[in-house]
């Protein structure tokens, strides 16, 4: 019943002395040293590659060692083969950390202030009571929830939007395709916490800019595929966006030269929203393990026709 590792190197060797601390009962191995390949039963990665499954001909549960698994071609896995995200407190934190100052950043006008310094100017900015500043999160999964509890205490008017409906204390929720345009028009500031599937790819684009109101701006937290890098620039240029804050590309790191690195409304930073503690991730896989051996679900369980 060994459990193999193929991710970073380093997270992996804390990995591996907790294991053997708190669960000498089950084996781990750290790719490339998988021992006998039929006795791994667990497999802890962020991407996988067909070769790797097919020589794991006894393999039962993957456990992606991120908070997503668009990463990973789910195609290609076992349908047997049971795909868990992974589930750790730090990302949670984490995610509600940025979301909550990407927002007050936005909200504050940053952007204006950061620009102002660079040309020493002293330009105050009217300011806007976050009463009537309105936000909303594409995304109403356990991070979007959570970030959305975050942002109560403010006091600003909050919406949310899915794709099947929810019910959240203090949030107006929206659901499905037909509720996007009344959704979007009611977001002064746009999070985004989707995952990323074949129905989300490409979603924040010129439509949907479209039916924000002017002068809204954006916070993409979930992955870059889901933006049109394009149609961004062009909504911030004809001043249909007022401002941007973005963890995550299509290309990571942004190549020399592309226009966001020098962008005066472009807030960029380096795929650092949420990272998963490596501790903390340990004593989840751990669990989930256990769970496993007792015939319990383990949290997280990606259901395969969903893919999130």
């Amino acid at each position: 019943m060994t459990l193999l590792y193929k991710a970073d190197p380093a997270r992996g060797r804390v990995w591996q002395s907790l294991f053997a601390e708190h669960a000498p009962d089950i084996p781990f191995r750290q790719w490339p040293d998988l021992g006998d390949p039929a006795a791994v039963r667990y497999l802890a990665a962020w991407t996988v590659t067909p070769d790797l499954l097919a020589g794991l001909p006894n393999l039962e549960v993957l456990f992606s060692t991120g908070a997503g698994v668009d990463q990973l071609d789910l195609a290609a896995v076992p349908s047997h083969v049971q795909v868990v995200r992974m589930v750790e407190p730090g990302i949670t934190a984490g995610m509600v950390e940025y979301a909550t100052l990407a927002t007050l950043a936005l909200h504050r006008h940053l952007l204006d202030y950061r620009a102002a310094q660079a040309e020493g100017r002293w330009a105050p900015v009217r300011l806007v009571p976050a009463a009537r500043r309105r936000v909303g999160v594409m995304g109403l999964g356990e991070l979007g929830q959570a970030v959305l509890a975050g942002l109560r205490g403010f006091g600003f008017p909050l919406s949310g939007w899915s794709r099947s409906p929810k019910s959240l204390e203090g949030v107006a929720c929206f659901a499905g395709p037909a509720a996007l345009p009344a959704f979007l028009a009611a977001c002064d500031i746009l999070v985004c916490l989707l995952p990323l599937t074949a129905e989300t790819r490409g979603i924040l684009c010129r439509e949907t800019f479209a039916h924000l109101p002017d002068g809204a701006s954006l916070v993409n937290v979930g992955r870059g595929g889901h933006l049109v890098e394009a149609d961004l620039l062009e909504a911030l240029e004809g001043g249909r966006l007022s401002g941007a804050v973005l963890d995550v590309l299509g290309e990571e790191p942004a190549p020399p030269g592309h226009p966001f690195w020098r962008h005066p409304r472009i807030l960029l930073t380096p795929h650092v929203a949420s990272m998963t503690d490596a501790e903390g991730a340990a004593h989840a896989v751990i669990g989930a393990v256990r769970d496993h051996r007792a015939g319990r679900p383990a949290r997280g369980l990606v259901p395969r026709g969903r893919g999130y």
